[in-house]
Parts: structure tokens; sequence; C-alpha cells
């Protein structure tokens, strides 16, 4: 598909280059398609440059949402591992790519971008915690939005320090843990029984 080949060419280019690199003439060329056919899809590069990073939104949220119907009525624990882990997944599987995004968007507006992939991700990760078998919470909207600020923010985090694998993984338990005592607690100050 074209715009397929468009996008990896762009990523190609972002990643042996830098922004700066990247321009629709370079993009055409790499993509095999004409300059031509190239602005039928993207008239300028901050266009190509916001459609690439709306992918990668959209995919990113595909699986928060896949991992998060599937954990449906399970213990609040497994729950938190599950959500923990595809996000890691998701942004550690292309690392390179992560990275060149993050970079990408530095000096765009992608306020809408970004509010729309939180609106999907806040309404699957609710749904999932509301449905927790053994945990039930009084204020689901904010600590939901607590939790997933922190696992997005390591996550983050780890790869502004560029973290080798060894410590990225030592961090990825600590997420963990540190997310399951904050969900207890909660869970405990409500008089709930302990989560798993």
């Amino acid at each position: 598909m074209t715009v397929d080949a468009i996008f990896e060419a762009s990523i190609q280019l972002l990643l042996t280059g830098g922004l700066h690199h990247l321009t629709t003439t370079r993009v055409a060329a790499r993509a095999g398609v004409s300059v031509g056919t190239m602005y039928q899809y993207f008239p300028n590069k901050q266009a190509l440059i916001h459609a690439l990073n709306q992918r990668y939104l959209d995919v990113l949220a595909d699986k928060v949402e896949k991992t998060c119907n599937a954990h449906h009525n399970r213990p609040v624990g497994q729950m938190v591992e599950a959500l923990i882990d595809t996000y890691w997944r998701a942004k550690t599987e292309r690392a390179d790519v992560t990275r060149a995004l993050y970079r990408s968007v530095a000096e765009m507006d992608n306020t809408d971008m970004v509010a729309v992939f939180a609106q999907r991700v806040d309404r699957a990760t609710t749904a999932m915690l509301a449905s927790a078998r053994d945990a039930r919470f009084d204020d689901l909207e904010s600590i939901n939005l607590t939790l997933i600020t922190v696992i997005f923010g390591t996550v983050r985090n780890a790869f502004e320090r560029n973290l080798s694998d060894a410590e990225a993984s030592k961090l990825q338990v600590q997420l963990n843990i540190m997310c399951h005592a904050y969900l207890q607690g909660v869970a405990t100050l409500h008089g709930l029984p302990p989560t798993e």
C-alpha cells in the first residue's frame, strides 16, 4: 500500500538523518512513489509528520484497548501488570522509532492528537479497572489518571535516559511494585480487600 510505503520511508529517513534530513522529495524517492503521489497524501512535511505520529498513537491505543478488553473481570493486579507490559513492549519493540517520533513532534502542536489518544486509553483502562473482580474504587477516573500518568511517564523517562535493557527491565519490575502498592493503598483506604 502506498501510504504504508511512505510511512516506512519516513521512519527510515528519521532514523538515519533526523527530522532535518526528512523531506517530501526524499520520502517519495525512498518509498518508490512520485512526488506528485506523495503530495496527494501529504501536502507538506508537517502533514506527513503529523500523520506518522497519529498512526503511531492509533496503533498504541489499539494495543492498550486490546489488552484492557482481554483483562476484564480479572484481579486488578493482573490488570496493571498486563497494562504495564503492553505499553512497555509497544514502546520498546522499535525503540529507535519511538525516540525518533518523540523528537519529530517536539516543535509541533499535537494537543488534539494526544487528546484523542488519551480519551481512547482512559476509556479502555477505566472500563477494565471497573470490572476488577477483587477491587472497587470510589473515584475511578482520578485513580485511573494517576495510574496511567505514572506508567506512561515512567516509560517516557526511561527513553529519555536511554537506559540499557538491564536497567529498563529493573525499572519495569519496580513500576509494577509501585502500581500494585498504589492500587492496594487506594483499595485499603476505601475499606476494600487488598488487590492481588
